[in-house]
């Protein structure tokens, strides 16, 4: 008669246990990131909330809890609708403009050529170049009276007179639109070219082999290559321009109103100007939802860490 005895384990803990441990040890590493997070992040956006239902008076006194009412009076803004749709063609032509200039350029840099190493390190400059003062020689340089932009219009006569581009609310926004694409390019074309560069090239050697032409392998193989690159390029693009405010503002500063606002600009205004910190609150909170939700959509559509 033979016996059977429970293996004996040694070492093994509970699965609870283990967990456990496993998150204590891990603690020291992501703690202080954690603490980041809850900082600079997390405390401000529920303090921002919290403000959003207050009333504050302009020398930054919580007088009392309102409720929604600063929300009303934002939606009941009659010069909402307009810092809409700025902020909708802002964000849109900015972006696309960005990915498809990168996108050419990108594939450029990826060939071989002379001095390719130096032309790399020069698209980076206007990523290096503080935005402030990328924008400030634009505005300057457009200046009706001074510009030698606008000089230079006059002088090769596209334009018959100097013409004040920040003064007027299409031309001014199209100016910062430049701006704008002007200082993303080089992010964006760094995402892609890194894209580029991962490709494999036995999938190139494939579609040549079995006849693909030049065209058809880029747009057959190449392209569902980059969708990683792409979509995050376009994700943060549409993140960082949505959330600009420095080029807006320099470009677009001293046109009186609120015809050429986007989100970003309006709550600026609102904060620096009428002192409404209640009603800034409130329109940040508005931004921040927007953000949200774009960010939601694109990532459910898109599905950017979907292998290709």
């Amino acid at each position: 008669m033979s016996t059977f005895s429970a293996p004996i384990t040694r070492g093994r803990r509970p699965g609870g246990l283990q967990n456990r441990d496993s998150l204590w040890a891990a603690l020291p590493w992501v703690g202080p990131v954690l603490l980041l997070i809850f900082g600079v992040v997390l405390f401000p956006a529920g303090y921002m909330i919290y403000n959003s239902t207050r009333r504050i008076s302009q020398a930054g006194t919580n007088v009392e809890g309102v409720g929604f009412d600063n929300f009303a009076s934002v939606f009941a803004d009659p010069n909402l609708p307009r810092i809409l749709v700025n902020t909708l063609v802002w964000v849109v032509v900015v972006v696309s403009v960005t990915v498809v200039l990168s996108l050419a350029l990108a594939n450029f840099l990826n060939k071989p050529f002379p001095g390719r190493t130096l032309v790399r390190m020069a698209v980076v400059v206007p990523w290096a170049a503080s935005v402030v003062m990328t924008t400030t020689v634009f505005y300057y340089g457009l200046d009706r009276d001074y510009g030698i932009m606008n000089a230079f219009l006059v002088d090769i006569g596209i334009l018959d007179s100097s013409y004040g581009f920040t003064k007027n609310v299409a031309t001014a926004l199209g100016a910062a639109i430049v701006v704008a694409v002007f200082v993303s390019i080089p992010f964006t074309t760094y995402t892609i070219l890194a894209g580029l560069q991962a490709v494999p090239g036995d999938a190139l050697e494939a579609a040549k082999v079995d006849g693909a032409g030049p065209v058809r392998t880029y747009f057959s193989v190449v392209l569902p290559q980059l969708r990683g690159a792409l979509a995050v390029a376009v994700l943060i693009n549409v993140i960082n321009v949505f959330n600009n405010l420095p080029i807006l503002r320099i470009m677009t500063g001293s046109i009186p109103g609120y015809s050429a606002d986007t989100l970003m600009t309006y709550i600026f205004k609102v904060l620096q100007f009428d002192r409404r910190l209640d009603i800034a609150s409130a329109l940040s909170v508005v931004n921040f939802a927007v953000v949200v939700l774009i960010v939601a959509a694109y990532v459910k559509l898109v599905k950017p860490m979907k292998e290709t």
